[in-house]
């Protein structure tokens, strides 16, 4: 992805004065002349910005205005470790808010919408996020938070929200409560926004027939603003960039080097705008791809394809490196096969054994069958053998926030 004349004219604007207001980039660009920053390639020589970066930076140590100008903080949603504490000026909670306006109307969403925001509040991005972009467009935020879903289903009703915001795990969640109760006939909802985590094919078609809407995918992290950086459209083939607000490059994750336009790596960022905590080639870690050509949607901005997983979310078993996306490839051509899953690894006596829980509507013969041709699948595609476990339907646990699915015990 090469860097235009406007975002170059952006990038150089913002190293003019960089070193003078961040402490943080006059110790990080100490022996680089930022003047001297003049073409693609000089560009790409700059060094990476990694969460190791930010957190040693703790608490604001990445602030690159004066205290006055800072009007918000915000948090990532990571549980180990040293939080990672983003500052954000007005400009920036505006530049944020018209992004996410973008992105609802990049997915058809109006004024006349009623959006029910389930998204947890507070130092998390999301929440917030959602209700900026939904003010901004000048439709009907409908502030719900995450959980109490009994009243969430009523304000739904009553309120007859047409379009819902949510974690893929929490839209799955409601999707079985409204089917099992029977409510799909009473809601007005014709659109879900859903992102924060990862998900398969057959998790968004279910949720998507269970409630009978339409889905996009949206994309962000808190570092980089919060979601709403990017979604996807009705074309629904990868999510668009907001290229008027950030440069994105995809590189080889070992070797940093930068990857061609259509190859998988690591999403590197680099805000064009931003105030608060500019960051300049920053590795989040997501795996995707940029997806060549011109969407057909019409939109100018670069698109990036569905997620794969994070450079940090491999693990290894019996020799065999795997991602979260490649369980959910193998969930997805098993016959009888749902979307929820668990992965189970464990030492016993020294050998590593690979546990693969999964749902099924099947039982009996069918069910020893599907949990079979799982563990063949699986075996094919990945490498080695699991111990393919199908139980019933909604026996697996849902989440209002993010879902747990791989629990290693070894170490």
């Amino acid at each position: 992805m090469q860097l235009t004349d406007a975002q170059f004219d952006l990038i150089k604007k913002e190293f003019a004065t960089l070193k003078d207001r961040s402490p943080f980039y006059a110790r990080k660009f100490a022996d680089i002349d930022l003047a001297d920053v003049q073409t693609q390639a000089d560009f790409e020589k700059l060094p990476f910005s990694e969460k190791a970066d930010l957190r040693e930076a703790y608490p604001l140590g990445i602030q690159a205005v004066p205290d006055e100008e800072v009007v918000r903080i915000h948090s990532s949603s990571g549980t180990t470790g040293t939080p990672v504490i983003i500052p954000y000026t007005a400009q920036d909670v505006s530049d944020w808010a018209d992004m996410f306006a973008r992105c609802y109307r990049t997915a058809g969403i109006t004024p006349l919408d009623r959006i029910q925001i389930t998204p947890g509040y507070g130092l998390w991005t999301a929440g917030i996020g959602f209700q900026l972009g939904c003010e901004r467009l000048g439709a009907m935020a409908i502030p719900m938070g995450p959980g109490n879903t009994e009243k969430q289903l009523k304000m739904m009703q009553d309120l007859k929200s047409t379009v819902i915001t949510a974690t893929s795990s929490y839209a799955l969640l409601l999707a079985e409560v409204i089917t099992e109760r029977g409510l799909r006939d009473q809601l007005s909802l014709r659109k879900g926004v859903i992102g924060s985590e990862r998900w398969g094919e057959k998790m968004r078609s279910r949720i998507a027939n269970e409630l009978g809407i339409e889905i996009f995918d949206i994309y962000g992290l808190t570092e980089i603003y919060g979601p709403g950086i990017g979604i996807s459209c009705s074309e629904h083939n990868g999510m668009h960039i907001w290229s008027d607000y950030l440069y994105i490059e995809i590189v080889d994750p070992k070797t940093g080097e930068v990857l061609p336009d259509g190859e998988v790596g690591e999403l590197v960022i680099t805000t064009l705008r931003k105030q608060g905590a500019p960051l300049i080639r920053y590795r989040t870690h997501d795996l995707t791809r940029i997806i060549p050509g011109t969407c057909a949607c019409g939109l100018e901005h670069p698109r990036i394809d569905t997620l794969t997983g994070r450079t940090d979310d491999m693990f290894k078993v019996k020799g065999c490196n795997m991602f979260p996306a490649q369980v959910e490839e193998v969930l997805a051509i098993t016959d009888g096969a749902s979307s929820e899953y668990q992965v189970m690894i464990e030492n016993i006596s020294g050998k590593d054994i690979l546990t693969v829980l999964f749902e099924t509507p099947l039982e009996g013969e069918a069910k020893e069958k599907c949990e079979q041709e799982l563990a063949m699948i699986f075996k094919a595609k990945i490498g080695c053998t699991p111990d393919a476990v199908a139980v019933p339907m909604g026996e697996l646990p849902r989440s209002e926030k993010k879902t747990q699915r791989i629990f290693d015990s070894r170490y």
